[in-house]
């Protein structure tokens, strides 16, 4: 019997980049052998081997997809605006004395 690090799996199809971030707004993603942009950051296409919301849990089960592919890029695809930061400031003044 065959553990399931051993067992290969067919990858999924190369998708555009566009396409992935339509799939899985607000996630990790996980991408291997990516096509990426000559002198840009980023990349153009890739394979989905992963996503999940949590990076930790991207990083732990996708350890025996690695095997099968020579590259990978991982990004966080934010969709939903961040909360905005805010700041209770108290401003206290003391009586002058005359």
């Amino acid at each position: 019997m065959k553990s399931s690090e051993e067992s290969v799996t067919a990858l999924p199809e190369r998708r555009s980049i566009d396409d992935i971030k339509k799939s899985y707004p607000d996630e990790w993603i996980l991408l291997g052998d990516p096509e990426k942009y000559e002198q840009e950051m980023g990349c153009r296409s890739g394979i989905v081997l992963y996503h999940s919301p949590d990076k930790r849990e991207l990083a732990y089960r996708a350890k025996p997809l690695l095997k099968q592919v020579k590259t990978t890029y991982h990004f966080f695809n934010r969709v939903t605006p961040r909360p905005q930061r805010s700041a209770i400031v108290s401003i206290y003044s003391t009586p002058s004395s005359a």
